[in-house]
């Protein structure tokens, strides 16, 4: 993959928390007459926020899909008018979040544990623009953030062996003390450590989605456009980047 093409400094009152620094820095990406995919997490929690003051204060015309049932909530509390897939074939922007990114645009995904719908979106997305904090940029993935696989819970144990034999060691996430968490899907997700993080992400991306009874992977790759990054002082730098 190639480096990213082009990088520029938005100016952005300071704020004290650079993820709402870029988080509402991505809102005005938006256009009138857009289909938005709507992304899920904290970060863009402020991108729905800024949105709809932009609906209120602008008329700006805009319908989104949702990735989660959290941002279809908050969207619908926050009067910002929504579609279904079946509604829409593509749509014009996605705005999500990351759990880490890299230089290549590659990135994890899946903390909040939407991955499989926010594939689903990004994929049909003409453009899709990621927000973070700095903390989130990596030089490699999977060394600070386990790497969420959504499972069907009737094959947990035989992907269970599948994933430790590709090198990692899958935990299954819980929901509490003892509960274990599910997906909006209805499913189940391992987080998975990899000792020396992920080499070669496309490669493994591959090889778990030929394993049977995995949904999706939190790998993210070839789908990002542009990334909006919020720094401590409230400044947010933008990179371009074609997959």
């Amino acid at each position: 993959m190639t480096n990213p093409t082009t990088f520029e400094v938005c100016e952005e009152k300071p704020v004290a928390n650079p993820k709402e620094a870029a988080g509402r820095q991505a809102a005005e990406l938006v256009e009138s007459g857009m289909r938005v995919g709507l992304g899920t997490g904290s970060t863009v929690a402020f991108t729905l926020a800024r949105l709809a003051e932009r609906v209120a204060s602008e008329g700006l015309e805009v319908h989104g899909v949702p990735t989660s049932i959290d941002t279809q909530t908050r969207a619908v509390e926050l009067g910002i008018p929504l579609m279904t897939l079946a509604e829409v074939e593509r749509l014009d922007l996605t705005i999500d979040g990351a759990d880490e990114i890299d230089a290549a645009f590659q990135m994890i995904k899946g903390g909040g544990g939407a991955l499989l719908r926010e594939k689903v979106v990004a994929s049909i997305s003409e453009r899709v623009a990621i927000v973070v904090g700095r903390d989130k940029v990596v030089e490699r993935l999977g060394l600070s953030f386990l790497l969420p696989v959504e499972v069907v819970p009737f094959a947990l144990p035989t992907v269970s062996r599948e994933l430790r034999g590709i090198g990692c060691e899958p935990v299954l996430r819980l929901d509490g003390p003892s509960e274990p968490f599910h997906t909006d899907n209805g499913n189940r997700i391992f987080d998975c450590r990899f000792p020396d993080g992920i080499a070669d992400a496309p490669t493994l991306e591959r090889e778990l989605a030929c394993v049977p009874g995995i949904v999706e992977s939190g790998l993210f790759i070839g789908l990002a456009h542009t990334a909006l990054i919020g720094a401590d002082d409230g400044s947010v730098s933008v990179t371009h980047h074609r997959p």
